[in-house]
């Protein structure tokens, strides 16, 4: 099978256009049409479904897509490690991350010794990212635990501890420690339940028998401090969002429940660590 026809079928799966995919690649309709007619013969199957100019992959080409993408991102890997060869001079690093507050130092380090790797750092949850890392179109992760998936290996990196946050004219500023019970009775901001720094709270709440009912949910953090502040509420987040956000005037009290600290960590597809660049910005990350 040649690889040429790889390429052919991945930029028209992408199109799902005969026309489009055509012009993306410089060839011809009737081209294009003839080289996925070989394609497909040469795996005696149909890849693409044709519904007049519209087309869709068969459950025969989302296979071939899904490892396609595994080839071409074995292809990439390897073009970098050969350029590694002369040293970190050239590559490009894909990382998710559950929060890039995490990653600023490193990000900042690791392109002042390396500044021809290109790093790009997409803020995504933990499920995401670890879909993208099995399909290698993410180099690192940096996720919540737990993670279990026999392709990828886990590096523990450090534990949160959760705090409630309010203003420094907030009523309960004047505490230092507080139990989660005596916010019920005050305003208060929380990130979606989708996310596992939230579902962390409620599951301990549904234990304790606590109700903690927000009357606001923010996906973006620094937006969920502004609120906090502008309406003189409360939020519960690690202490980290607030080290990195020092623009926000706030008072961190610790909560005296035994609400479980929640674990960060880093991941990577097995087999990668052999890529001098992965493992170099993993040591970066390390050395906090």
């Amino acid at each position: 099978m040649e690889f040429r026809l790889l390429q052919y079928f991945a930029i028209l799966s992408q199109e799902l256009h005969f026309t489009k995919a055509a012009e993306k690649l410089g060839i011809t309709q009737p081209t294009l049409s003839q080289q996925i007619r070989l394609l497909e013969n040469s795996l005696d199957t149909v890849l693409f479904r044709r519904m007049g100019k519209k087309i869709e992959l068969t459950e025969s080409g989302e296979i071939l897509l899904e490892h396609v993408k595994k080839i071409f991102s074995e292809i990439d890997q390897a073009k970098i490690k050969i350029h590694e060869l002369k040293g970190l001079n050239r590559g490009h690093l894909k990382i998710g991350c559950v929060g890039n507050h995490h990653l600023y130092s490193s990000l900042l380090t690791f392109h002042s010794q390396f500044p021809n790797i290109r790093l790009s750092v997409y803020d995504l949850k933990t499920e995401e990212t670890l879909e993208k890392i099995v399909k290698s179109e993410l180099d690192i992760g940096i996720v919540y635990l737990p993670v279990h998936h026999p392709q990828v290996e886990v590096i523990k990196w450090f534990s949160l501890e959760f705090f409630a946050i309010v203003s420094l004219d907030h009523p309960l500023a004047e505490k230092n420690l507080i139990y989660l019970e005596e916010l019920q009775s005050y305003p208060i901001f929380l990130l979606p339940e989708q996310y596992v720094l939230r579902q962390t709270i409620d599951s301990f709440c549904n234990k304790e028998g606590i109700k903690l009912n927000p009357i606001v949910e923010l996906s973006d953090t620094y937006s969920l401090l502004k609120m906090t502040l502008l309406h003189n509420g409360i939020t519960i987040l690690p202490k980290l969002y607030v080290e990195n956000s020092p623009e926000f005037s706030v008072k961190l009290l610790k909560i005296a429940d035994e609400l479980p600290r929640k674990e960060v960590a880093i991941i990577y597809r097995k087999g990668l660590l052999s890529s001098t660049a992965i493992r170099t910005f993993i040591q970066q990350l390390t050395r906090r």
